[in-house]
């Protein structure tokens, strides 16, 4: 399922800055919290204590202001907002496991911001004979209406409440000129509660930047109108913010303030008014959110992370109605269930990890240095760093159990998205992140010197399509045990001009791919046009990787016909040359590799092919496949005499490099006796047989390979080895994986 990049969509603007981004977070900001729990704030934090508690809120939204503001510049923002942002610039994955939370907390903050609604009517005797949760579920039906008959409707009606919000506050900063008390400066906490408490009821206060944001598909211009908005509209209401503050300390008690959610009435010019801003605030913040919340569901169904019949239209042109319903039978739920301090926190949790994840976004887009990346608007990558550290401590100080739970929830969408592998057509950050990480890693590396203590399988596999030399991939898995590097290659032989124009190496490397995939395998695939198969293989083997992280080792099937054995030999002379270990898989196709029980490892001595031999054995043998399988380290001695000796010596060794094997010492009773033939009478039993070869001279490789594939018929299944790092002990420091 591939879904499409709606950037390329014909965005329908309808609103600018002052409309459609500054009023409507002007209006949700300067919502509920402010009416009934700025006082309750300074009550319990004291002046110094709230103001903290504003200052590191505000903040946070600043920081989190700037970094939103710079991605909204460097993109072509469509509808969605923050979802929009992160999936774009982390991938889907990230943008749903951020989105469909972001989505929820819109969708409760309707719920929040009736709750608080409702609890002002109860001011007035006609509503206390009313249960509130009955007056809060007509309230938020009539803002579905609203929200379904669209938003030019719902925000024409943002301007009347902006005026009798204006008047409300005249009204508190008016009044109290002559009832001063002296100011409490220090924290009353009350029980249960303490600074991260009291922040996580004030925080949802400075979220309303979110329903800014959430309009973006009906803007005229996103990418001008979000940065100017937004960040206008925290500054303003930050200076509100603070001076109401100061203002509560400066006339009421800590009791009055915590006992009291309308104190802002016994300071008021005129107290009628407050109630009609808190109607207003809390009406025009669930108006906010009931028009940001379906947008966002709208924006994440469409992407296909949610059934797609959630983004339904149902007849409108221009209005996400199934979302509106969705989001009002969720805020209509969180009615029946909570009050509104329940409800605050877990607001908080989920408006601070969408935060968090804004500002990651923007500092590691900074950081990786993308060229499509080019904000108007720029900040450094420090700042907006300082802004993800702020919003995931402030998640664990306010509640580290919940914080774990959003966390586990988010990578349960994450995970549960990359099992789906739902494609898109839009690049994002991702890529860029693992070419800055690989890219500082490899100039590491080409600082490094190469120590045999770090060696592990880099291997170039020449399987041509995989599925037609399986034994080479299974020997490949169980060398690399995850941790190695694999590269499967396929070689075309022929004309290179007219074999690239026909698409065959793009399609080999293709299918290469796939085959990778759906056997849940960690390997590269490659495929390239030679004219001939041993100059081909001996380039590649050369020219393969980057500096210090190119291949060691090759690993080829043992060819069926005398020339091509002749061809491997001269090639493995070649790769020798050029420093490339060469390992050759003969496979037995009768037995296979047999009950995987027994490795066989001939032993020539240290040095040479010997030490390589038992690194792959034991390597092989951590295998899973392997795991019950034991290593047998044979040699071959002329008399009896030495058995004692050997056998001492072998175990010595094996203690000594820290792998388990059992040591057998044969004694080859006539020395005029083959050793060909003595490997194959003590061969017979094992599944695997791990050989050294020699390295002849040009002139012996056609002799060479027809003694070398008499002696491996007769053996089984048997694995070549030809160690090109012969000045290197692979064994005393190499031993482990």
């Amino acid at each position: 399922m591939t879904v499409k990049n709606n950037t390329s969509t014909t965005q329908t603007g309808r609103f600018g800055t002052f409309t459609g981004v500054f009023t409507p977070n002007i209006l949700t900001i300067l919502g509920i919290i402010l009416f009934l729990r700025v006082g309750w704030v300074v009550g319990q934090a004291g002046l110094w204590g709230a103001l903290t508690i504003v200052v590191l809120a505000n903040l946070i939204s600043f920081l989190t202001g700037l970094s939103l503001s710079a991605i909204a510049t460097s993109m072509d923002v469509r509808a969605g907002g923050n979802y929009y942002l992160i999936s774009r610039s982390l991938g889907l994955e990230v943008g749903g496991a951020i989105g469909i939370p972001l989505y929820l907390s819109q969708a409760i903050s309707i719920a929040f911001y009736i709750i608080g609604f409702t609890e002002a009517l109860l001011a007035i005797e006609f509503f206390q004979q009313i249960d509130p949760r009955l007056v809060a579920t007509a309230v938020a039906l009539i803002f579905a209406l609203i929200a379904y008959v669209g938003a030019d409707f719902a925000l024409r009606i943002q301007f009347f409440i902006l005026a009798v919000l204006v008047i409300s506050l005249i009204s508190f900063f008016a009044g109290g000129w002559n009832s001063f008390v002296p100011i409490n400066f220090a924290a009353n906490y009350t029980s249960g509660n303490n600074f991260w408490t009291v922040f996580a009821v004030f925080f949802p206060a400075v979220t309303g930047i979110e329903v800014g944001i959430s309009l973006s598909g009906d803007l005229k211009d996103p990418s001008k109108s979000i940065p100017k908005g937004t960040i206008l509209s925290i500054l303003v209401t930050a200076v509100i913010y603070i001076l109401a503050v100061i203002w509560f300390a400066a006339h009421l008690t800590a009791d009055e303030l915590i006992n009291n959610n309308l104190a802002m009435q016994g300071v008021a010019l005129v107290p009628t008014l407050i109630l009609a801003g808190v109607w207003a605030s809390t009406l025009s913040s669930a108006l906010g959110s009931v028009l940001a919340a379906p947008r966002t569901l709208q924006a994440i169904a469409q992407d296909r992370v949610l059934p797609t019949w959630m983004a339904g239209k149902m007849g409108s042109q221009t209005e996400p109605r199934v979302a509106v319903l969705l989001s009002a039978a969720i805020a209509i739920a969180v009615i029946w269930l909570g009050d509104l301090n329940f409800v605050a926190p877990i607001i908080s949790m989920f408006f601070l990890n969408t935060y968090g994840m804004v500002n990651l976004v923007a500092s590691i887009e900074k950081l990786v240095g993308n060229p499509s990346y080019r904000p108007r608007f720029q900040i450094p990558w420090p700042v907006s760093m300082l802004g993800a550290v702020g919003c995931y401590g402030a998640m664990f100080l306010i509640s580290p159990v919940a914080t774990i739970i959003a966390i586990i929830i988010t990578y349960g969408v994450f995970f549960a998205l990359e099992r789906r592998q739902v494609r898109r057509t839009w690049g994002d950050v991702k890529s860029g992140i693992w070419t800055a990480l690989a890219r500082y890693a490899l100039l590491q590396l080409e600082t490094e010197r190469s120590s045999p203590k770090n060696w592990r399988p880099n291997l170039i596999v020449f399987t041509g399509q995989p599925h037609n030399r399986e034994q080479l991939v299974a020997v490949a898995d169980w060398l690399s045990l995850g941790r190695g590097i694999v590269t499967f290659f396929q070689l075309i032989i022929g004309d290179v001009e007219k074999l690239v124009g026909k698409n065959l190496r793009e399609t080999a490397r293709r299918q290469i791919r796939n085959y990778i995939q759906d056997h849940g395998m960690t390997a590269f695939a490659e495929a390239e046009v030679v004219a001939d198969f041993q100059q081909g293989a001996l380039t590649l083997a050369q020219a393969h990787g980057i500096g210090n992280l190119a291949p060691n080792s090759i690993l080829l099937g043992w060819s069926r016909t005398p020339q091509g054995r002749m061809m491997q030999v001269d090639l493995m002379r070649q790769l020798v040359a050029v420093r490339k270990s060469v390992l050759f898989l003969n496979y037995d196709y009768e037995r296979g590799f047999g009950q995987k029980r027994i490795i066989n490892v001939w032993w020539q001595g240290r040095g040479g092919n010997a030490d390589l031999k038992l690194l792959l054995a034991y390597l092989i043998q951590q295998h899973g496949d392997w795991f019950q399988s034991q290593i047998r380290l044979l040699r071959i001695i002329d008399g009896q005499d030495g058995i004692a000796q050997t056998r001492k010596h072998l175990e010595q060794m094996l203690a000594d490099v820290r792998v388990e094997a059992e040591p057998v010492v044969i004694v080859r009773q006539d020395p005029r006796q083959p050793i060909a033939e003595v490997i194959k009478e003590n061969s017979f039993n094992a599944d695997l047989t791990l050989l050294g070869m020699k390295l002849p001279t040009k002139e012996e490789a056609a002799p060479y390979s027809q003694r070398l594939d008499e002696l491996i018929r007769a053996v089984g299944t048997v694995l070549l080895v030809r160690n090109a790092q012969l000045d290197e002990d692979l064994l005393t420091t190499g031993g482990e994986a």
